[in-house]
Order: structure tokens, then sequence, then C-alpha cells
């Protein structure tokens, strides 16, 4: 990756627009971290926030829960992610519909995966939608204004080469798709080749990068494995050593998330998908990094500037 150039324009913050992607906690504990993070991450005014769904509906009451408080009680534009697993087609309209009632148009349409796990075959249920296009198109039918789909710098695990996985990409645009959000990657250049491809097909919709601040090093190369997502090795070299020091983890990881960030703006990217695994330290920290304040802070770093 291309080293970033930290000299950048005042109103860098302002043209940066930022989302960010939560998961339904299990318990009350979890739920009141989950809390105290969408509150801490909200006034950075993201385009949106997102929460997950579980293969199957398995955390449907929990998502639906989340969305409906996070529209009561904050500014917050919410998606809902959806998948096709496990689920009849009369299912997903259910649950679509429920969505909708609730007052929710954006969502994140997702095939998901196979509800034995990462790595195992998918099997689409007899009755249900095959895949994220087909699911596309139903939200499309039913009145969602905004649907995001996902897109594989690497190439989805499944396909078997770029063209095919381009292929699906440009299927779900065709359905209805108006973003892409890629899966989590670390070198830039593969992100911009995977654009390049998409363009060249004619798929012209925003392609965001997912970006994945690194909580656990080994974690997510553990995910990373079974997800088909390269970890480079500069980046393993980053986080050498550090396992029981969480203090400097945590520097390094907001170093490195920012650097990809920085070198992805230069490029001429505007927009960034971050996957906070419910905590907001680190999203926080890179917004900070590239000039995304609140409305408060930037009206003291004005008046200070002004001084």
């Amino acid at each position: 990756m291309n080293q970033p150039n930290f000299s950048r324009r005042p109103d860098l913050g302002a043209r940066i627009r930022v989302s960010f992607e939560f998961f339904p906690p299990k318990t009350a504990e979890m739920e009141a971290k989950l809390w105290n993070t969408v509150k801490r991450l909200e006034p950075l005014e993201p385009h949106f926030v997102s929460v997950t769904y579980g293969a199957g509906g398995s955390t449907r009451e929990r998502t639906l829960r989340i969305i409906s408080r996070i529209i009561a009680e904050t500014g917050l534009a919410p998606a809902a992610h959806l998948t096709c697993v496990d689920a009849s087609r009369a299912e997903v309209d259910e649950v679509i519909a429920s969505f909708l009632q609730a007052g929710v148009t954006r969502f994140v349409a997702l095939r998901g995966d196979p509800s034995a796990g990462v790595g195992a075959a998918y099997e689409p249920h007899p009755n249900g939608y095959t895949n994220g296009a087909e699911l596309t198109a139903a939200l499309q039918r039913q009145g969602a204004t905004d649907i995001s789909v996902s897109a594989y710098p690497e190439k989805h695990p499944e396909s078997p080469d770029f063209a095919t996985d381009i292929d699906m990409l440009k299927r779900k645009v065709d359905a209805g798709a108006t973003r892409a959000i890629t899966q989590f990657f670390f070198e830039n250049d593969d992100y911009e080749g995977y654009v390049e491809r998409a363009r060249k097909a004619g798929v012209y919709i925003p392609i965001v990068p997912g970006i994945l601040p690194i909580e656990n090093f080994r974690q997510v190369a553990n995910f990373a494995g079974r997800t088909g997502a390269t970890i480079p090795a500069w980046v393993a070299q980053r986080f050498e050593g550090l396992e029981e020091d969480r203090q400097t983890h945590a520097l390094v990881s907001a170093a490195v998330a920012a650097e990809q960030v920085l070198d992805l703006i230069e490029r001429g990217v505007e927009d960034f998908h971050f996957y906070t695994m419910n905590r907001a330290e680190l999203s926080f920290a890179i917004c900070h990094l590239i000039g995304i304040r609140s409305a408060e802070a930037a009206s003291v770093q004005s008046a200070a500037a002004a001084a």
C-alpha cells in the first residue's frame, strides 16, 4: 500500500461520508455496550448505520428492536441487513414488510453464509430466494428505496473467477441495488482493481470500501482465512508481539486503518463503511484522524483557529 500524504486539505472531513455497522447483542450487558457505541458515534453524523441479521432470521427480533430504538432515540438513518438463508420467499417477504412498517426503507441485501457456518456448501431454501440479486429485486418490489449489496475485492470465495463475481454484482445492480459495500480488505490495490473491473462491466453504482479496524488480530486473521480475505505480511508484522499488550494493539490498529483510509482518499474515494464490532473507540479515532468531527468539536476547532 502506498504511504499516505498526511498534509491534507482542511475541508477533507466535510467531503468524506462514513457509515457504521453494528450487530444485534445477545445479552442486556452487550446491548448496553452497543448503545454506548451508538451514542458515541452519533455526533459524527454518519450517512447511515446498519444492523446485521442472523442466518434464517435468528436475530430477526433483536435486529428489529435495535433498529426501532435507533429510529426512536437518535437522528441516525438505520439500514436493516437481510439474508435469504433457510427461509422461504413468503417468510422473507414478511420480514421485509415488518421492517418497512417500522419505518425502515434502507436495506443491506445479502445472500448470507450457510447456516452450517462459513466454508460449508450453500444450499438455497427450496422455496426461497437463491441469491442476493433475487433478494434485491424483492426489496425493490416492496418499496425499499436504498439497497446496499455486497462486493468482494478479492472475489467471493465461491466464485471461480472475477468475471463470474462481477457478473453477480451486475445482476444485483440490474435488480435495483443502489450501492455496494465491500468485504474488508487491506491491500488498496485489490480494491482499486476490483472497481476498475466493475466499471468496465458497466457497473456504476458507488462501491464503498468496507474498513475493519482490527480489535483482535488473531480473530481477524482466523476470520479472513475462512472468508477468502488476505492478511498481508506487512499487516501481520505490525501486530507481532502485541497479543497481551492491548493498549499498543489499539494504537497500531488505529494507525493501520487510518493509513488505509487516507491512501484511499488520495485515490479519490469519499465514502467508507466501518465494521465497528459494536465498539466505538477505533472507528471514532480513525474518523478524527481523517477530519470527521462532531458539530460541537468542529465549532471549537474553528473558534480556536480564529483566535
